[in-house]
C-alpha cells in the first residue's frame, strides 16, 4: 500500500510538473508569436514622437503625452493614471529663426535652448561678439561693458566638424595627432579663457547683468549634425544653440573683425507652476496582488528632437509588453505596474518620488525592469548587487528564445545602481530592479539629448526582441513560486579611498523644478 501511494504521489507531481510546463511554453509561445506578428510598436511610436513630440517636464506636450499613454492603456482595458508628484516650471517651445543678416544674408541652424526667455514681440538684431579674452577675474569686469547690446558667443569653436571615426579611416596618422593636439591646446586654453572670467555656469547669467541681448553656444555631440540641447540659464534674454558648421563661420567673423549680424527669433511661452505626473498602469494580480512587478521606462525627454530613443523606446517597450500581456496573461499571478516617470532628465525625479510616496509597493516588489538607453536589443544584465540575483534572473531567462538571450551578456552578482536611471531610485531603497542595458548604436554620440533623436533612429526589430525579453520576464516573476531575495553581497573597499562602499541612499525627488 505504501509503495502504491508514493507512485500515486510521483505520478501527480510529474503530471502537475508537465502540465505546467506545458502552459508556460504555451503563454510564451504566444508572447512570441503576438509580438512578431501584430506588434503595434510603428504605430504608438508615430503617435508618440511624431504627433505629440518632445516630453520636456512642464510642457504641455509632457502633459498630452500623460493623457495620450492613459487613453491608450484604457482602450486596452488596462488601468491608468496620471499621480501628480510634484510642479514644475511650465515653458513652451515656440519657433526659433536665426538669420545672419551681415556682412551676408544667410539662415542658420539652430534652435533656443529648453526654459530660453521668449524674444519678444520683435526679433532681436545684434552685433555677435566672442567672449572676452582677459588675463584674471579683475580684467574681465573691466572688459564686461563690452558685451552691452551684443550677442555673445560663449562656446569654443571646434577645429573640425568630422569625428574622431572619420579622420582614423581617412587621415594620414601624422595629420590625426596633429589634429588632436592642437584641438586639446586650444580645448586648454579656452578653459582658461572661461577660468579667467571668475564665473562658472553663472557666466550667461553675468553678461545678462551686463547688458548683453543674447548668449550663443555650440555643444557638438562628436558626430556629424549632432548637437546636445540641453536648457538656458538666461532669465530675460534668449540663448541659442548653433550648428558647428554656422557656429564656426560666424565665430571666424567676429574674431576677424568682420561684425557679423544676427537678427534671431525665439518665440517661447512661459506658463508658471504646471503639475509633474508619473503615468502608472496596473494589472491586478489575482493571487498575489501585494506582490508586484514593474515595467519601468522613463517617459519624458529633452526638446532638442523628439526623444524617440531616449527614451521613446523604452517607453514604447512597456506599452507593448503591457498590452500582450493583458491580452494573453489577463490574469497575473502578481500585479503588474507599468510605471512611465516624468522628469528622470533632470534627476530621478519621478520615480524617487514613486518610491518615497509607495512603501508598500517598494517593499512587496518582486522585480523591476528598467530600459533607457537607446533603441538597440539587450546585451546585458547585471545581478545588481543582490546575492542571489543569479538564482531566480536566469530562472526567468529560461524560456526566452536562444536569438534574444545569447545575446546578452549577464554580470552576477554585479554591483547596485546609483544613478544613471531610474531603476536606481529602487535600488536604493532595496528593491530589486534591474537595468535592460542595451546595445549603443552610436547612441552617445547622436541621440542621446541631441537634434537628432527622433523616429528614424529607431531599429524596430531590435524593440521588438526587447518586448519579448520584457514581457517574457515579466511573466516568469509573475508565476514564480517564490520570492526574490533582496540579500545584498558586501561591497569591496573603495579603491581610492580604501573604505568598505556603502549601498546607496534613497532620495527624495525635486518636488519643485525651476520655481525657487
Amino acid at each position: 500500500m505504501k509503495n502504491k501511494l508514493q507512485v500515486l504521489c510521483t505520478f501527480l507531481f510529474l503530471s502537475t510538473t508537465v502540465l505546467f510546463a506545458q502552459q508556460q511554453n504555451e503563454v510564451v509561445d504566444n508572447i512570441i508569436k503576438e509580438a512578431s506578428e501584430n506588434s503595434q510598436l510603428e504605430h504608438l511610436g508615430h503617435e508618440l514622437l511624431d504627433l505629440i513630440g518632445p516630453r520636456l517636464v512642464g510642457t504641455p506636450e509632457m502633459k498630452n503625452a500623460h493623457d495620450w499613454a492613459v487613453n491608450t492603456y484604457k482602450e486596452w482595458g488596462i488601468e491608468a493614471e496620471n499621480e501628480q508628484w510634484g510642479e514644475w516650471r511650465g515653458w513652451q517651445r515656440g519657433i526659433t529663426h536665426i538669420d545672419m543678416i551681415e556682412p551676408r544674408v544667410r539662415s542658420l541652424s539652430g534652435m533656443q535652448l529648453a526654459w530660453s526667455p521668449s524674444t519678444g514681440r520683435k526679433p532681436v538684431e545684434a552685433e555677435v561678439i566672442v567672449l572676452p579674452q582677459a588675463a584674471d577675474s579683475a580684467a574681465f569686469q573691466r572688459m564686461l561693458p563690452q558685451v552691452k547690446g551684443k550677442l555673445v558667443m560663449i562656446s569654443m569653436p571646434q577645429p573640425t566638424g568630422r569625428p574622431d571615426y572619420n579622420w582614423e579611416e581617412w587621415a594620414k596618422e601624422e595629420s590625426f595627432e596633429k589634429m588632436k593636439e592642437e584641438r586639446e591646446e586650444q580645448m586648454k586654453a579656452w578653459r582658461e579663457r572661461l577660468g579667467n572670467t571668475g564665473f562658472g555656469r553663472d557666466l550667461p547669467q553675468a553678461l545678462e547683468r551686463a547688458g548683453a541681448v543674447g548668449i550663443i553656444t555650440l555643444n557638438w555631440s562628436r558626430g556629424f549634425g549632432a548637437n546636445k540641447i540641453f536648457s538656458a540659464s538666461t532669465k530675460k534674454i534668449p540663448t541659442v544653440d548653433l550648428s558647428l558648421e554656422d557656429y564656426g563661420m560666424v565665430y571666424r567673423l567676429a574674431e576677424s573683425g568682420k561684425k557679423p549680424k544676427l537678427r534671431i527669433t525665439a518665440e517661447s511661452k512661459e506658463l508658471g507652476a504646471v503639475p509633474a505626473f508619473n503615468t502608472i498602469a496596473t494589472i491586478p494580480g489575482s493571487e498575489l496582488p501585494n506582490e508586484y512587478i514593474i515595467l519601468s521606462a522613463h517617459f519624458d525627454s529633452w526638446d532638442g528632437a523628439t526623444g524617440a530613443t531616449d527614451n521613446g523606446t523604452g517607453t514604447l517597450v512597456m506599452m507593448e509588453a503591457m498590452r500582450i500581456l493583458k491580452k494573453l496573461y489577463p490574469n497575473p499571478k502578481r500585479t503588474i505596474i507599468a510605471g512611465h516617470w516624468g522628469s528622470e532628465e533632470q534627476g530621478l525625479n519621478g520615480s524617487r518620488a514613486y518610491v518615497k510616496d509607495n512603501p508598500e509597493v517598494v517593499d512587496n516588489l518582486q522585480a523591476l525592469f528598467n530600459q533607457d538607453n537607446g533603441t538597440g536589443r539587450v546585451v546585458n544584465l547585471s545581478g545588481g548587487g543582490f546575492l542571489h540575483a543569479y538564482d531566480y534572473l536566469t530562472r526567468w531567462l529560461e524560456p526566452v528564445p536562444n536569438d534574444i538571450k545569447g545575446e546578452i551578456e549577464t554580470n552576477f552578482p554585479g554591483s547596485p545602481g546609483r544613478g544613471g536611471s531610474d531603476y536606481a531610485s529602487f535600488v536604493a531603497a532595496g528593491a530589486p530592479a534591474f537595468s535592460l542595458s542595451s546595445l549603443s548604436w552610436d547612441y552617445w554620440n547622436y541621440t542621446w539629448h541631441t537634434n537628432l533623436d527622433t523616429y528614424d533612429k529607431i531599429v524596430w526589430d531590435d524593440v521588438r526582441d526587447n518586448v519579448i525579453l520584457t514581457a517574457i520576464l515579466t511573466y516568469m516573476a509573475s508565476e514564480d513560486p517564490e520570492r526574490s531575495s533582496r540579500e545584498r553581497i558586501n561591497l569591496p573597499n573603495n579603491p581610492r579611498t580604501g573604505e568598505q562602499m556603502t549601498w546607496p541612499e534613497p532620495r527624495d525627488a525635486t518636488r519643485r523644478g525651476g520655481l525657487d
